[in-house]
């Protein structure tokens, strides 16, 4: 099985840096006004799925689609199958939409980004990720990090992307 553990890439690490510096001026701003409150500046939302979308297309060579071209997809591998990326800042499994298009293939990072590493948390057909989601519902459905794994342990060496770096 391959190493799924990768260092980020030095333009995210400086992201993550630089988000740090940001953390401790306004940590030492507020102390000096006597406030105990702790601001996170946490990176989430858009930023870390834009982020697992540049890791798919830097590791595995995904061709990234244009924006919101194609709902529950947002790439192409290699080898022509659908693509669709997940990633999270906060060790919580992947949230699913309920959509009419599936992809083929799912890869879901899992970013560390205080040690400033990731892990290929799921790299497979989706459908062996989304097997416990019910055919229908509203809003965003997560699998947790237990289901997640345990999908992962279904996917077979030969059904995985090739990583290429």
């Amino acid at each position: 099985m391959e190493d799924r553990t990768f260092a980020l890439p030095p333009a995210i690490a400086a992201l993550v840096q630089a988000r740090g510096a940001l953390r401790d001026h306004y940590r030492r701003v507020l102390r000096e006004q006597g406030s105990e409150v702790d601001l996170g500046f946490t990176l989430d939302g858009n930023l870390i799925g834009d982020i697992g979308e540049a890791l798919a297309a830097e590791l595995f060579g995904v061709r990234l689609v244009e924006t919101r071209s194609t709902e529950g997809i947002d790439g192409y591998a290699r080898d022509g199958r659908t693509v669709q990326v997940k990633a999270t800042g906060t060790g919580r499994g992947p949230a699913f939409r309920c959509t009419e298009t599936r992809a083929d293939h799912l890869l879901f990072f899992d970013l560390d980004l205080e040690r400033g590493r990731g892990t290929i948390a799921f790299n497979g057909p989706e459908h062996y990720a989304t097997r416990n989601l019910p055919d229908e519902f509203r809003n965003q459905r997560m699998i947790s990090r237990a289901q997640i794994r345990a999908a992962d342990l279904l996917v077979r060496d030969e059904e995985r992307l090739e990583r290429l770096a």
